[in-house]
C-alpha cells in the first residue's frame, strides 16, 4: 500500500499538541474506568487494563488518576458510567468511517457525531453498514531508526505475529487479537520507542482520494476524533503520495 493511507489517523493522535492533553487524558481514564469494570482491577489478568494503564504512564499521567479510575471501575468509587458503542458511517469520497466511543449519554452523542458528519461531507449510518470492511487486529507501530524489519520478524513471527512491514521507516507489526499481548510485551522489553500500539480496526481494502475529497476526509476524521466521547476513529481512505504533497503545500 502506497500514499498516505490507514497510518496517519495514528500519526495525528501521536502528535497531539499540549493543548489537547487534558482531553487526552479524559481519554485514557474513561478507556481504564471500563476496562476495569469489564476484567478486572489487576492488570496482569486483564490485558485491556494493562494495555490502558501503560498508555497512561507513557503520557505522564499522575499514578493517583490512574488509580482512581480503576476504583470508580471497580464501583470502590463513586462515578460516571460509560457505554461502548461504535457508530458507523461514510466519509467524503464514500471512504467507510467506524468510530468507537465511551459515552455516559447516548442521546447526546449520536446527535453531535450526525451533525460533524453531515457538515463535512459524510453521513453516520446504519449498524452494520461498513463494520464487515474492517478486521480486528493487534497494531504495534516501532519508532524508526531503532531496528529492522528483519530483526522484528524473527522475533514476534514464533509468538503469532501476522505481518511485518516497513511504514515511513516504522516497523508496523500486525497480530491477531489473541496473541497481540505476548508480542507487545516482547517488544516492550526491547524498550523501542513506539508510535502506537493498540487493538485497531484495520481496513480490508482502501479508497483513494482526490485533492478535494481528501481535504474534507482529513478534517472530518480531526473533529470526530476531536469530539469528547470519541476513543478510536478508523477508515479505509488512501491519500496518495501527489495528492497528500499538494495538500501539505497549501497549508
Amino acid at each position: 500500500m502506497s500514499g498516505h493511507s490507514k497510518w496517519a489517523t495514528i500519526k495525528r493522535k501521536k502528535a497531539a499538541t499540549d493543548s489537547k492533553r487534558g482531553a487526552l487524558f479524559t481519554k485514557i481514564i474513561r478507556e481504564i474506568t471500563v476496562a476495569a469494570k469489564s476484567g478486572g482491577d489487576d492488570v496482569n489478568s486483564n490485558p485491556r487494563l494493562k494495555n490502558a494503564v501503560q498508555k497512561a504512564k507513557e503520557n505522564n499521567m499522575p499514578s493517583d488518576n490512574i488509580d482512581r479510575a480503576i476504583k470508580k471501575g471497580m464501583g470502590t468509587m463513586d462515578g460516571v458510567v460509560y457505554d461502548e458503542i461504535t457508530y458507523e458511517g461514510y466519509g467524503p469520497g464514500g471512504v467507510a468511517i467506524m468510530v468507537e466511543c465511551l459515552t455516559d449519554n447516548k442521546k447526546r452523542t449520536a446527535p453531535e457525531l450526525r451533525t460533524i458528519f453531515a457538515k463535512h461531507g459524510g453521513n453516520l449510518g446504519e449498524s452494520g453498514c461498513v463494520s464487515y470492511l474492517f478486521d480486528r487486529k493487534g497494531l504495534i507501530i516501532i519508532e524508526a531508526g531503532q531496528t529492522n524489519e528483519d530483526t522484528v520478524m524473527e522475533l514476534v513471527l514464533d509468538l503469532g505475529a501476522e505481518d511485518v512491514k516497513s511504514e515511513d521507516g516504522n516497523i508496523v507489526v500486525i497480530t491477531g487479537p489473541e496473541s497481540y499481548q505476548a508480542v507487545l510485551d516482547l517488544v516492550r522489553g526491547k524498550s523501542w520507542k513506539l508510535v502506537t500500539n493498540e487493538i485497531s480496526l484495520i481496513a480490508k481494502t482502501t479508497v483513494p482520494l482526490d485533492d478535494k475529497k481528501a481535504e474534507q476526509c482529513l478534517k472530518l476524521l480531526e473533529l470526530l476524533e476531536d469530539q469528547d466521547d470519541v476513543q478510536h476513529v478508523y477508515s479505509n481512505y488512501e491519500i496518495p503520495d501527489d495528492v497528500m504533497a499538494r495538500i501539505s503545500e497549501a497549508k
